[in-house]
């Protein structure tokens, strides 16, 4: 091909790809920037809102937090976690604690540099999260596949029904995504490029605020420690001592920061055994969060269906060569062995996590498909990724602003489906 051909052809690419981050961006910007008063109110019917306009309790319980952080300010924020304790042994059900710490600490710096309100800033941390989680997505596809690659995943992200929910909500779980995602890449990175110092920094860094963040961290780390025993057999990269020593000072790092946050290891101990032990107690918890282990799968297949189909399809042609696929595959297969087997605490949005991985194995499987056609295969890849795309908004549309779908339990995606129906 001649640089008199290829020249255009970047200058296309770059326009799709800023055409489908842009896209992207606008789904995820949140719903109160087109109230009345606001100056995007004219276009505003432009913009996708959420059919569930209310607080959910969960919201609530952060609002409060980023509200208790406003008025102590850091250095008391072991009062709030003891104020935590003490409500928890009273109430007979478990409520959230404020250990998810980096989420309510950012809000708190959102809502002090821009003044707006602790919901309002817990709201748009959660969308900014989310438009990053995309931006890093397209980067490490970009390192896996390739600029193609990178197109074709942004593409199928922009698009994701519990990205864009996410991003529309006061919930942790998108937040949480972002950093599990950085994490990931972070571990390619630095088992491509060994004792590289400036991803070793960034992943001890990862790490940390990823403990931070909230207590499902444990499942990332267990996928991460899994991927590097794996290593052995699948020749990701290289495992070296200072990368096992940045695995472990990372998670360290995070749970020293949390001991202090807390004022102490006793009361992050209580506050994890309270929070746990009351969540068997949980009604909504009983009712919704338990199930048998491809519970994730049935709720996936009910947002995604395509996308879960494609991304199974992948697992079947999976071989030594395609280490990329294989990376994700393990840390999706890895976390989920966990992550099924927690009584009453299953629910698809912690599964957000999952989103850019399956759409990675979803993409590789229709480049395969379209390999097929090869004089044609250029053209095939670039409909089915549109025609997804078109799919996965209109399962946007239809659980989420057709259907005022707030939490992501099995009942809810089958009501908004209408396979269940109201008698």
């Amino acid at each position: 091909m001649t640089s008199d051909t290829q020249q255009p052809q970047r200058i296309l690419f770059f326009i799709a790809l800023v055409a489908v981050i842009g896209i992207g961006v606008w789904l995820r910007l949140p719903s109160d920037l087109f109230k009345p008063e606001s100056p995007l109110h004219r276009i505003g019917y432009l913009h996708l809102n959420p059919g569930f306009p209310g607080i959910g309790f969960d919201e609530g319980l952060y609002h409060e937090y980023v509200n208790g952080l406003s008025k102590v300010g850091l250095s008391g924020y072991p009062d709030i976690v003891e104020r935590y304790i003490a409500l928890q042994k009273k109430l007979p059900a478990s409520i959230l604690p404020p250990v998810r710490f980096l989420y309510i600490f950012t809000a708190y710096l959102w809502r002090s540099v821009f003044g707006t309100e602790a919901l309002t800033a817990l709201r748009h941390v959660a969308a900014f999260f989310s438009i990053l989680t995309l931006a890093l997505s397209t980067v490490f596809a970009w390192r896996l596949k390739g600029a193609s690659g990178a197109l074709g995943v942004a593409a199928l992200m922009a698009f994701a029904p519990t990205q864009i929910h996410m991003s529309q909500h006061a919930l942790v779980d998108g937040f949480f995504a972002f950093w599990a995602l950085l994490c990931l890449w972070l571990l390619w990175e630095n088992l491509k490029a060994p004792k590289r110092i400036g991803w070793l920094i960034g992943y001890i860094l990862g790490l940390s605020l990823l403990i931070l963040t909230k207590e499902n961290s444990f499942f990332v780390f267990a996928a991460l420690v899994a991927i590097l025993v794996c290593n052995r057999w699948f020749k990701f990269g290289t495992v070296t001592r200072e990368l096992l020593f940045a695995t472990i000072a990372g998670a360290l790092l995070g749970v020293v920061a949390l001991v202090f946050l807390a004022g102490g290891l006793a009361n992050l101990v209580t506050t994890y055994q309270l929070s746990v032990s009351k969540n068997y107690q949980l009604p909504y918890a009983i009712a919704t969060g338990d199930g048998p282990w491809y519970r994730y799968l049935v709720d996936l297949l009910l947002v995604s269906p395509v996308i879960l189909i494609l991304a199974i399809g992948a697992y079947f042609r999976l071989d030594r060569a395609q280490r990329p696929e294989l990376f994700l595959s393990l840390f999706i297969v890895a976390s989920y062995l966990f992550m099924c087997n927690i009584k009453y605490g299953m629910n698809l949005r912690y599964a957000n996590m999952w989103d850019m991985p399956l759409r990675v194995l979803a993409f590789s499987t229709i480049v395969d498909l379209a390999g097929y056609w090869k004089k044609y295969s250029r053209w095939i890849l670039s409909i089915a990724v549109i025609s997804l795309c078109v799919v996965e908004l209109h399962q946007y549309i239809v659980l989420f602003v057709r259907y005022p779908l707030y939490e992501l339990v099995s009942e809810g995606l089958l009501r908004a489906l209408h396979i269940l129906k109201a008698r």
